[in-house]
């Protein structure tokens, strides 16, 4: 990573990338009704919860978020927004949902090669990178007591972006193509991506002939089990 970005800019595109996280997780836990010191353990946790795995699986230890206070003010600073502005911030819900593609993007490809670093094979690189970039999501959805967002059906593709940008960068590493351009291109293909999945209500696929929740709930009101019309296919968003 340091022959690809000084540690200047490293530093704070990371702080970026966290600034972006911890507000979706201020947002979430103001939805819920937190109070003050939720909606800043939800901020933390989803700002610093990805890098916090990585170092910790990888060994890089003490974390970042442990050694440097500005890793640890981030999300405090997010949260502290939210908490005034809540109402200003949901307006632009858009525009934070773009920042946070852009977070995912950045730190798919940096989990990727950090795990490279220290040992880790490509493919287990792949999971870092992905492990990163959405891993602070996951934590701050079960902190909230919901289904995790990267599980669920009814939202856009998170996953698959930050999977694709991963994988991107596995294969310059193999193919000795790392480079601060090919690094920034990998990034940029998990952000289009995102926001393409964002533009266009883009879903993972359900399991095959797995019938439509409304076809669900029918059934169990009425005690019976009643075959959807076409035949039990999924409809859109696969």
């Amino acid at each position: 990573m340091d022959s690809l970005f000084s540690p200047s800019l490293q530093h704070w595109l990371d702080l970026a990338g966290i600034f972006v996280f911890a507000i979706s997780g201020a947002l979430l836990a103001v939805r819920r009704n937190f109070d003050v010191f939720g909606i800043a353990v939800l901020a933390e946790v989803t700002g610093l919860g990805g890098g916090l795995f990585r170092d910790v699986v990888i060994g890089a230890v003490p974390p970042a978020a442990f050694t440097d206070l500005g890793y640890f003010l981030t999300p405090l600073l997010s949260a502290f927004l939210v908490f005034f502005l809540h109402p200003e911030v949901e307006r632009i819900n858009k525009a934070v949902s773009v920042f946070d593609a852009a977070g995912l993007g950045l730190f798919c490809v940096t989990g990727t090669l950090k795990g490279h670093e220290y040992g880790l094979s490509l493919t287990s690189s792949v999971v870092m990178g992905l492990a990163t970039a959405a891993g602070g999501g996951v934590l701050r959805d079960v902190l909230a007591n919901e289904v995790p967002s990267l599980l669920r059906w009814d939202r856009e593709v998170y996953a698959v972006p930050a999977i694709v940008g991963s994988s991107a960068v596995a294969l310059l590493i193999h193919l000795d193509q790392v480079r601060p351009s090919t690094t920034v291109g990998a990034a940029l293909l998990a952000f289009l991506l995102r926001l393409l999945a964002l533009r266009y209500n883009w879903r993972a696929p359900r399991a095959w002939h797995r019938r439509s929740a409304t076809v669900d709930a029918q059934a169990t009101k009425g005690g019976a089990t009643r075959e959807p019309e076409n035949g039990g296919r999924q409809v859109g968003g696969g």
